[in-house]
Formats: C-alpha cells, sequence, structure tokens
C-alpha cells in the first residue's frame, strides 16, 4: 500500500498526487528497461523539470516551487519508491543549486530561473579519490590567473557526470586547509574539462556516475559563489540538506520493496492459503513497515526543523544513518520474502537490495554520520 502522508498543505496534497501519477505513469515503465540497459534517463528529468519538481524547496521568485522541504522530500521519496535512480537525480540537482542560491550575487542569481526550472541538470563536484569523507582535503586547484582562475584536477564519484549542464565545484585556492577551497559554477560544456567512462555500479545503473578531469580550465572570477576560502562552509551546508535528500530516497525505496513484499504474500499462496497469512512471514512484514515507518519519521522531524530556522544537522545525520540503514534491511527481507523469485530480475526487489546499499555510502558514508553525531553530543556536553 502506498505511504498514508499528513501534509500541511492542500497544495501539497495535489503536488504528492501529481508526483504518484507521474511515477505511475511515466517513470515506472521506464525504470527497469533503463537499469538493465545503463541508460541515463534525461527526457525524465526534462519531464520532472517542466512538471515543477527539480527545484521544489526554492523560492517562486527565484523560480522554484516555493515548498517546504518538509513536502519537497516527501516528492522525492515518491519518486525513490518507483525509481531510485532518478529521485536520487532530483535530490543532488537540488543540492548543486544551493551555492548559487544561497551565496550568488544579484547579478549571478540571475542564472537561478534556468536552474530551478528544469530545462538544465546539475551536479555536484566535491568528492575526490583521495578527499571522499574528508571534505578539506581538496587537492583540485583553482590558480588566480587574470580575471579568473586556471583549475587542474580530477573529481570522482560525480553523480551525472557528463551529463550535467552545469557542476558546483569545490576546489582549493590557497593551502591552508578546509579554509583554502572556494566554489565555483562551472558549466558541462566548459572548455578543459572532460569526463570518464562511466563507473561499473552495482545498482542505480541508470544514474551516470563521472570522473571531472579539469585540465587548466579557465573559469572566470565571475562565476566563483561567495569568497575565496568560503567553499567549505558552503560544501557543509550543501551536504545537511543533501543527507536530508538521501534520507527520503532510501525511505522511499524500502517503502518500494516493502509495497512489492506485501503485494506477493498476498498473492501467493502455499497450503491452500496466503503466505501472509503465516505467522512468521506477516511478523517479518511488520518490522518492515515499522522500519519504513520509523525511518520516515525521522527524516520529517529533521526537515521540520530546517523549515523552522532551527538547527537541523545533528537530525540530517541521524536522519541518514537510520534511514539508509534501514532500507538495506527492508530491501534484503523484501528479496527472502519472495524467496527464489526475489533473487531474479524478473521481481524489482533485487534491484532495490542493489540500489540499498549505496544510500549508506554516498553523501557522507553511515559511518561518518556517526561521527558527526557523536561530536555533536560531544559538544553539548562540559568535557
Amino acid at each position: 500500500m502506498p505511504a498514508e502522508r499528513m501534509l500541511p498543505t492542500p497544495e501539497s496534497e495535489d503536488l504528492i498526487a501529481l508526483t504518484r501519477e507521474l511515477a505511475a505513469k511515466e517513470l515506472a515503465p521506464r525504470a527497469a528497461p533503463a537499469e538493465e540497459a545503463g541508460a541515463f534517463p534525461r527526457e525524465v528529468f526534462r519531464l520532472l523539470g517542466r512538471s515543477g519538481l527539480l527545484g521544489l524547496p526554492y523560492p517562486e521568485a527565484d523560480g522554484g516551487g516555493g515548498q517546504p522541504y518538509e513536502v519537497y522530500l516527501q516528492v522525492l521519496e515518491e519518486i525513490a519508491a518507483v525509481w531510485a535512480s532518478v529521485a536520487v537525480g532530483v535530490s543532488v540537482h537540488t543540492l548543486s543549486c544551493f551555492p548559487l542560491w544561497a551565496y550568488g550575487t544579484d547579478d549571478q542569481k540571475k542564472r537561478l530561473p534556468d536552474l530551478l526550472g528544469g530545462e538544465l541538470l546539475g551536479g555536484y563536484a566535491l568528492s575526490e579519490a583521495h578527499a571522499g569523507s574528508d571534505a578539506g582535503a581538496l587537492s583540485t586547484r583553482a590558480v588566480p590567473d587574470g580575471d579568473g582562475y586556471r583549475v587542474t584536477g580530477t573529481k570522482t564519484w560525480i553523480t551525472h557526470g557528463g551529463e550535467a549542464d552545469f557542476y558546483a565545484l569545490f576546489a582549493r585556492t590557497s593551502d591552508t586547509g578546509g579554509r583554502g577551497i572556494s566554489c565555483f559554477l562551472v558549466d558541462g560544456d566548459q572548455q578543459g574539462l572532460s569526463f570518464g567512462p562511466p563507473e561499473r555500479k552495482m545498482g542505480l545503473t541508470g544514474s551516470t556516475t563521472a570522473e571531472l578531469r579539469f585540465d587548466d580550465a579557465y573559469v572566470p572570477s565571475s562565476r566563483r559563489l561567495g569568497e575565496e576560502g568560503e567553499g567549505f562552509p558552503i560544501a557543509l551546508s550543501a551536504l545537511d540538506s543533501g543527507r536530508l535528500g538521501i534520507a527520503a530516497c532510501a525511505v522511499g525505496l524500502a517503502q518500494g520493496a516493502l509495497d512489492h513484499a506485501v503485494d506477493y504474500a498476498a498473492r501467493r499462496e502455499q497450503f491452500g492459503r496466503p503466505i501472509i497469512a503465516n505467522q512468521g512471514l506477516s511478523f517479518l512484514l511488520a518490522d518492515m513497515a515499522a522500519a519504513v515507518e520509523s525511518a520516515r519519521a525521522t527524516y520529517l522531524e529533521a526537515a521540520r526543523r530546517k523549515d523552522r530556522g532551527l538547527p537541523f544537522a545533528r537530525q540530517a545525520s541521524i536522519a541518514k544513518l537510520v534511514a539508509t540503514d534501514a532500507a538495506m534491511k527492508v530491501t534484503i527481507d523484501a528479496v527472502q520474502v519472495l524467496g527464489g523469485y526475489g533473487y531474479t530480475r524478473d521481481f524489482p526487489v533485487e534491484r532495490y537490495m542493489r540500489e540499498a546499499k549505496v544510500m549508506q555510502i554516498f553523501e557522507g558514508t553511515n559511518q561518518i554520520q556517526r561521527m558527526v553525531i557523536g561530536r555533536h553530543l560531544a559538544s553539548s556536553v562540559r568535557l
């Protein structure tokens, strides 16, 4: 059964209804073939953009949807329940728009309507091979040159790498650790930017992940967002919100797996009755449902704090940790419910299980989330 939602306004209820309809009619039929072929669904993002779903949490005056995070995340969840690659892509696009929206000048922000309107797709270029969870150790450099910078280095694990129309790029402008990083808005066809082949991943095969290779790429100073050395706090503030996006994607993935497991158990008969009538199996399904609804409540609590202007970094890390661990367990159990069929590609739960694993890794591994939570706890008491 679809998730039951308590939404704040009639408008948000209509938005969820629209998303469910698009997911059922447009996304669901395309998901399995695209994932099987490893095909990036660019036309799907254009469809979502034209439907107003790519800029939901940003103000209408800037070209966004003017929706609170509480609503935006539930839209993400609805998409992820059908096609996780697309939901993750929407989350990454939303994340990539944040530096321009939050730190851009009035002149720079004239581009926002194009970015948020859906015709353009974004990427977030932070990670590097030796600086995955240690964002302060970036080695990609932006060296001042006249009225701009020469950028050299390689970004790895970039969602939409080679597919995006623009990237929020983080590069080192001085050797002062985290204080030496700056943020830039770079076009996808930037001269001096090339891309590695798509990574061969366990899951999310419809979401292209690739290296970005900068070879003396000239980026004008007008494309720097914020001041020099302000990139690290920009990245961290964006990631708090990005973790909520991944938490919502994980819950949607788990909800989709639960829905398939319940449907199968209700239709599959053994010894003259549906297997859902067996207590052992019904208890397993009950635990799956409890995990999904608990994880949903966790990310919604963090989102509501964000919407009210309250600190939410700790709650975002908790939501990301709880939701992605739940998704891993629920998808594994969904495969178990379907038995041998669950292990085949004839049913989507094996794909869901493969997709769940990366949720525990990107936007900060769950080990990093535990570190973040622990530091918040330590800072709240006198040691």
